[in-house]
């Protein structure tokens, strides 16, 4: 039986997907930014969210009910969960598993970075300085890393590689993980870092995990310690951390995300000569597009064949069932 080709909006800020004939060869799409949005989404069977940090979806959702399939170019999905889409019956799908390893080698990237004093020696290059140090060894070093899906996994897997020892943290704590081998608790992250000599972050956003690296868990961090965020900005109280790296709390930060993006130009983290400030890319290495296209066709064939669709978010958790974080 021939099903009716489905109808497909692609929100985009200006620059469409790249191959978006392949698309077209199996929907019906309508390109449209963020104002044309309204007048798009009824009638529509399938909402691609190309643009992922765009806003305008929760703005134009309809009263009488929007798309039967949302799909967000972006692992993170917190944009997407307004209240009308979450009680609704329209299914969301994320683009997990495009980001794992590209992500999993910016973390070990950042912690050479750290150990080697690189950053260092790129300002001191500027400057025409010759000055010489002594640096770390990566080997032997503690990771603990916040959020235990499958970003988190591969970062697990690469540090462990390195010869770092590596814990996780998600929502409940077990043994025998493994990728991390002990499981901690995100909410007694504060009671597991005494040792611990990168804190890594790569956690979803969601109600438990927003603000949770805070003033009293920065405050339990060693002093030598450092902390990468590639998770989302809004898990790290901005201002607790540029009170710790001012304070020598904290030996440094690497940061991708940011509550506030892109980063303002006042803010202090500019200045910080331990502080690593990359714009939201540690995912986005060359032909990453061509993947998500691929994985948002892949979905949208087996959405026409009326088949099970991949990468289904739980609405309430926030997050793609089937792993924990």
């Amino acid at each position: 039986m021939t099903h009716p080709a489905p109808t497909v909006a692609v929100l985009h800020a200006g620059t469409p997907p790249p191959s978006l004939d392949r698309i077209a060869a199996v929907a019906d799409v309508r390109e449209v930014t963020d104002d044309q949005l309204p007048d798009a989404l009824p009638g529509t069977d399938v909402l691609f969210v190309w643009d992922f940090r765009s806003d305008a979806v929760a703005r134009a959702w309809p009263a009488t009910g929007g798309p039967r399939w949302v799909h967000a170019a972006s692992a993170g999905v917190n944009h997407l969960l307004f209240p009308a889409l979450v009680d609704s019956d329209t299914v969301l799908t994320n683009s997990r598993g495009v980001f794992d390893q590209p992500m999993a080698e910016y973390v070990l990237g950042t912690v050479l970075s750290f150990a080697k004093d690189l950053h260092t020696s790129v300002r001191l290059q500027d400057r025409k300085q010759w000055r010489h140090r002594e640096t770390e060894r990566i080997a032997g070093k503690s990771a603990l890393v916040v959020g235990t899906g499958p970003i988190g996994r591969a970062i697990a897997r690469q540090l462990t590689a390195a010869g770092m020892t590596v814990a996780g943290a998600g929502r409940r704590a077990r043994t025998g993980d493994p990728d991390f081998g002990d499981v901690h608790r995100s909410a007694d992250l504060a009671d597991h870092l005494d040792q611990v000599d990168y804190l890594v972050l790569a956690a979803p956003l969601t109600e438990q995990t927003t603000g949770l690296v805070d003033s009293t868990v920065l405050a339990r961090c060693r002093p030598t310690a450092r902390l990468i965020n590639v998770g989302r900005g809004e898990l790290v109280v901005t201002d607790d951390l540029i009170t710790a790296l001012r304070e020598h709390r904290l030996a440094g930060a690497a940061l991708d995300v940011f509550d506030t993006e892109p980063l303002p130009p006042d803010s202090p983290l500019w200045e910080m000569p331990d502080v690593l400030l990359s714009p939201h890319m540690s995912g986005d290495t060359v032909g990453w597009t061509d993947e998500l296209v691929a994985l948002f066709l892949s979905n949208l064939r087996d959405y026409a064949d009326g088949a099970r669709l991949r990468n289904v978010v739980d609405k309430q958790r926030g997050y793609v069932s089937g792993s924990e974080h």
